[in-house]
């Protein structure tokens, strides 16, 4: 099996070799995905190797085998909740080997807004080292499509979440959290690439708003040397640039003096940011005059102008932020460089710079053994059929990374070194395209991220689909969409889809109710054929309501997030939402209503066969 590359060594600028690296990580991507069966087959056998005593291999009657007919004969397809128990085992303090041969270090938190649980993913020591594999695989790629990165500096907004400890004393954060507080990003060796305008004390900041604002106050001061603006989501990086809008005098005063403001308290982001500031009054006349203007159209470019691109997720339903990102940033490349969750680190992005669209993910394969669920749409609606519970064959027919097919949907299943073994992650991708014999997949949404009144189940990106359509009314207002997200309002009979949408108003003509009513209808025409004929022909659902709530409503709402445990930097607005507290905030802050003023088309049948008559 090829080897990863190795651990850069402590260096300056004039003995680093960049070019030799970058030859090594793309030598290495092409060794593992020539022989991808091979290294999967190796990943397999190392992982049931080590992990041969542990109690849950035994529970399963594997009995040392590590071949993979055995494995999937034996071990179940598991959900968290299957491993629920064992997990709060080692949360409580069981320090014998249920999972896992080598001790679990942490507990990694999901985001808590991907199917609404916060999950403890177990983690080991070793697991940052692929981590920071995958990592050093993305500029070596990024550099093939654009040149002179090495010369500048990346501009990224990332930020920490304070962590919990577990009853057994166990630490429970976040995976960045985790990155970040490491060793391996904390103690880097000199590269170019990780060479950001952030000290490392403002990003481990645990105040959300000293953080910003002294990252956003470096990102200022050092503008002419940044290459490359990012965060972890795109909607990260529109929230650093509202808090730009909302700050920029302040900032513009202490570029002005060379000091920094009160608000900053902690004394080691002061001294940090102290070593980058300077007083520069023609830096700050420069800001202020660029902010003051009435329109904030590139205002990326125009503050930063030597921005070769935005290095953002902007796939799944993180796609709706691509026209704000455009508008900002004067039409910059979106690029997208990899693929992970709090359960595995997947994969990169080796054509970084195509359309958000087409973004696709080529898994690695030294990473974990991955196998494939396939999912099928329902017809009719289109909507993603994935079964709760899998029968024995159904198991046993899981899909290995070389055997997938171009075009299918999958549910993404893991083992992981870690003590995950057959874990459903929830993701389904579709089939791209291959790297030599890896696959490369594009993300499709999350499974079960639904809306429901009845029969009907609307998945996240038919909602996405039919918003997108709905939106179109607004342009010649100049208004855009700001944030949104549903709610299946079952308190009305019959229930209801309610969408509450944030919106930026840039033009002067008011935007009259006609419109929004259109706006209404057009999103339930968008909708599957089960929906419109609950709303034709049964009757079971009602019009569909739109509430337009206040501007900073969706700020105030991850404000909330994050005051529950939920990370700055893996937030992602829920599409739909059924916490009642988070119900009230939103009907708290709602301008205006509409609703549909009529019920969509439909008729009896699949749209294929009307069109055959």
């Amino acid at each position: 099996m090829p080897e990863a590359p190795k651990k850069s060594f402590k260096a300056t600028g004039h003995d680093y070799c960049l070019a030799e690296k970058n030859k090594k990580a793309l030598q290495f991507i092409e060794d593992v995905t020539t022989n991808a069966d091979q290294v999967q087959k190796r990943v397999l056998a190392e992982i049931l190797t080590r992990n041969a005593h542990v109690e849950y291999l035994h529970r399963h009657g594997l009995g040392g085998h590590t071949d993979r007919d055995t494995f999937k004969k034996l071990m179940p397809v598991i959900t968290y909740e299957d491993l629920q128990p064992d997990i709060t085992r080692i949360a409580n303090g069981d320090t014998s080997l249920i999972l896992c041969s080598n001790p679990i270090s942490e507990f990694l938190t999901s985001s808590g807004t991907s199917g609404g649980e916060r999950k403890l993913m177990p983690t080991i020591e070793e697991e940052l080292e692929r981590r920071s594999l995958l990592y050093s695989l993305l500029m070596p790629v990024m550099s093939q499509s654009v040149q002179g990165l090495e010369k500048g500096k990346g501009m990224y907004f990332l930020f920490i979440k304070s962590e919990a400890k577990t009853p057994g004393g166990l630490v429970a954060r976040p995976v960045l959290t985790s990155y970040y507080k490491s060793s391996h990003f904390r103690e880097r060796p000199y590269d170019p690439y990780t060479n950001y305008t952030s000290p490392n004390e403002t990003i481990l900041c645990p105040d959300s708003y000293q953080s910003m604002y002294s990252q956003m106050l470096c990102g200022l001061v050092q503008n002419k040397e940044v290459l490359r603006v990012g965060a972890v989501f795109a909607s990260g990086f529109i929230r650093a640039i509202r808090f730009l809008e909302k700050h920029w005098t302040l900032l513009c005063r202490d570029i002005r003096t060379g000091t920094i403001d009160q608000q900053i308290t902690d004394p080691s982001v002061r001294e940090a940011v102290m070593r980058v500031l300077k007083p520069d009054p023609k830096l700050a006349d420069f800001v202020e005059g660029e902010c003051r203007k009435e329109s904030w159209q590139g205002i990326i470019t125009r503050l930063w102008p030597n921005t070769k691109y935005v290095d953002v997720i902007v796939t799944g339903t993180m796609s709706q932020y691509i026209p704000t990102l455009d508008y900002y940033s004067n039409d910059l490349p979106l690029v997208c460089t990899m693929y992970a969750s709090s359960e595995c680190y997947f994969g990169v992005n080796l054509n970084p710079l195509c359309k958000p669209s087409e973004v696709s993910y080529t898994l690695i394969p030294t990473m974990a053994y991955f196998e494939f669920l396939p999912v099928h749409r329902n017809n009719g609606t289109n909507s993603i059929s994935v079964p709760k519970s899998l029968n024995d064959k159904e198991q046993q027919d899981l899909v290995d990374l070389v055997d997938v097919k171009l075009g299918q949907e999958y549910e993404l299943v893991v083992t992981t070194y870690a003590g995950l073994y057959r874990y459903r992650v929830g993701d389904v991708l579709r089939v791209a395209g291959f790297k030599n014999k890896a696959p490369q997949f594009n993300f499709v949404c999350r499974k079960n991220v639904v809306l429901s009144i009845d029969s009907d189940k609307t998945d996240e990106v038919e909602l996405q689909a039919a918003v997108k359509n709905a939106v179109n009314h607004l342009m010649p207002f100049d208004a855009t969409l700001t944030e949104y997200t549903s709610y299946a309002d079952t308190t009305t009979i019959p229930g209801h889809y309610v969408l509450y949408w944030e919106l930026s108003l840039r033009g002067s003509t008011p935007i009259p109710p006609s419109v929004f009513e259109d706006c209404c209808l057009t999103v339930e025409e968008s909708l599957n054929s089960v929906y419109r004929q609950g709303r034709v022909s049964d009757k079971s659902i009602g019009p569909l309501e739109m509430k337009i709530v206040e501007s900073g409503t969706f700020d105030k709402l991850m404000d909330y997030a994050i005051s529950l445990g939920a990370s700055i930097n893996q937030y992602k607005t829920p599409r739909c939402v059924k916490f009642a507290p988070i119900i009230e905030l939103l009907n708290s802050r709602v301008v205006s209503n509409y609703f549909s003023p009529k019920c969509p088309k439909w008729i009896p049948g699949h749209k294929q066969w009307c069109n055959k008559n």
